[in-house]
């Protein structure tokens, strides 16, 4: 189970030495009472709290259990080597540990009476095999419809029917102070509810690169084990996923947050009709306006998004957005940063034309611009586009222009490797997730097809595999297994 996913980059928070945890629930501590709350006091059970409320959702929460393969890499000049692949070029394979299975924690909800839930992206990855627990002792093999690593949610789907369900619930609607409860199995104890309020939304954590933010921040405990779980409202609809933290130790301190319930709904209708999330990409890099930076541009605030690249060939480039403009709207929708442009813009079907609003040189202006395709970990069914667990042991994808900047390879050459079968042939020659692979058997690879075709060209020989691995060029040779 993943537990450390980055440290929150602004400075207060650094200071204070806290960091981002993606966890495996939510948890609870007294709940702050408001004026106001989401639901009308009927929502109330008669003995003044919530029982009746939680009597009717908890059949909807469940526990995922996770098992993945842990390969330990060798070391070829024994514990604590530097090199762990130079002893495999030359022969020299070092000491060897057995593999061993490891096992995550987390929480899901059951969304569809024929067995589809939802849950954290990070709950499951990697796995090979995904349990889920119901609250009356029921236990089911589930298969991974579909994952969505940027916005940290997945679909897993049981063989059963009739099973109670959560419905969804409008996070647009929520309001910062209204009630919400958490549910989920925070560090194994069990099922457990909390309650607490919305204390922010349209949160930004910047835990993971490339990831799509726009959480409902919650003083409603969330530990580690409750990721996947409900966020809830008093009217007993879904307005969030549970999934990350901001503690010093890694405990809860009253800062949790929860994936939008909207969010959520959009990414489950796609994963489940085509196992993948298809979102709309302008192709240019953008960073937040400061006060020093709107001053210095003739603005009057420090709202919208600053253009610092435009990728050549992009969609934004054909529009004529040039490096340093500020985009303050979409549609005629005020932007206030660059989250919420790069949320807007991802949720907006690729195809579409949008109409941007922005400012030049202090001068007003809208341009169109038709939106291409987001290349993402995301837009992977199951394990991925390209996966082959069984024979290479790897899933791959093309680099999108912002990464290849990210990561110094050219746009459009190469596949951004995303995950690895720690126990597959990809793996024990040393390939990693992030690398990139430019060549394989001398021969450029552009997508998964290409990649089959070049590897089965070694024969009995194995494959040499050119990989970028930030920045830097490595040779790999990786034994394919027999047919």
């Amino acid at each position: 189970m993943r537990r450390l996913v980055g440290v929150v980059t602004a400075s207060g928070l650094l200071a204070a030495g806290l960091t981002v945890v993606s966890v495996a629930g939510g948890s609870a501590q007294a709940g702050v009472e408001v004026a106001k709350p989401s639901a009308p006091l009927a929502a109330v059970g008669t003995s003044g709290g919530y029982a009746e409320l939680v009597e009717r959702v908890a059949p909807s929460i469940v526990t995922v259990r996770s098992e993945r393969l842990v390969k330990p890499a060798s070391a070829p000049f024994g514990e604590g080597g530097e090199l762990p692949f130079f002893g495999r070029g030359f022969g020299h394979p070092g000491p060897q540990t057995p593999p061993r299975r490891e096992g995550g924690l987390g929480s899901g909800v059951i969304v569809r009476s024929d067995g589809y839930l939802l849950t954290n992206h990070h709950v499951i990855a990697g796995a090979d095999k995904v349990r889920v627990e119901l609250q009356d002792k029921r236990s089911f093999v589930a298969k991974v419809v579909g994952t969505d690593e940027a916005s940290d949610l997945a679909v897993l789907k049981v063989e059963a029917t009739g099973l109670p369900v959560l419905e969804f619930g409008d996070s647009d609607a929520l309001r910062v102070g209204d009630v919400v409860l958490a549910f989920g199995n925070p560090l194994g104890i069990g099922q457990t509810v909390t309650m607490g309020i919305v204390s922010a939304k349209g949160r930004a954590t910047g835990a993971a690169e490339g990831s799509l933010e726009d959480f409902l921040q919650t003083d409603a405990p969330i530990n580690q084990g409750n990721s996947g779980g409900a966020l809830v409202s008093t009217a007993g609809r879904l307005v969030g996923i549970n999934s990350q933290i901001v503690s010093p130790s890694g405990g809860n301190i009253g800062i949790g947050f929860a994936i939008p319930s909207r969010m959520a709904q959009d990414v489950m209708s796609q994963l489940v009709a085509t196992g993948r999330v298809q979102r709309g990409q302008l192709g240019i890099a953008i960073q937040g306006v400061s006060p020093e930076v709107a001053s210095s541009l003739g603005l009057t605030d420090s709202r919208g998004a600053l253009v610092s690249s435009v990728s050549e060939g992009s969609p934004a480039a054909a529009a004529g957005i040039e490096r340093g403009d500020v985009i303050v709207a979409v549609d005629g929708v005020a932007v206030s940063d660059g989250n919420a442009l790069r949320n807007r813009v991802a949720s907006t079907k690729p195809g579409s034309t949008v109409t941007l609003g922005l400012v030049r040189e202090g001068t007003a202006k809208e341009v169109r611009v038709k939106l291409r395709e987001l290349a993402t970990a995301s837009n992977t069914p199951g394990r991925g586009e390209g996966a082959e667990p069984g024979r290479l042991g790897l899933s791959v994808r093309p680099v999108g222009p912002e990464e290849a900047r990210q990561l110094g390879v050219e746009a459009g050459k190469g596949l951004l490797v995303a995950e690895v079968d720690p126990a597959g042939p990809a793996a024990e020659a040393g390939i990693q997730p992030g690398d990139v692979i430019e060549e394989v058997n001398r021969q450029p690879v552009k997508d998964a097809a290409g990649l089959r075709a070049a590897a089965k060209s070694s024969g009995e020989r194995p494959a040499l595999v050119l990989v970028n691995r930030k920045g830097a060029s490595l040779f790999l040779a990786m034994e394919l297994p027999k047919a």
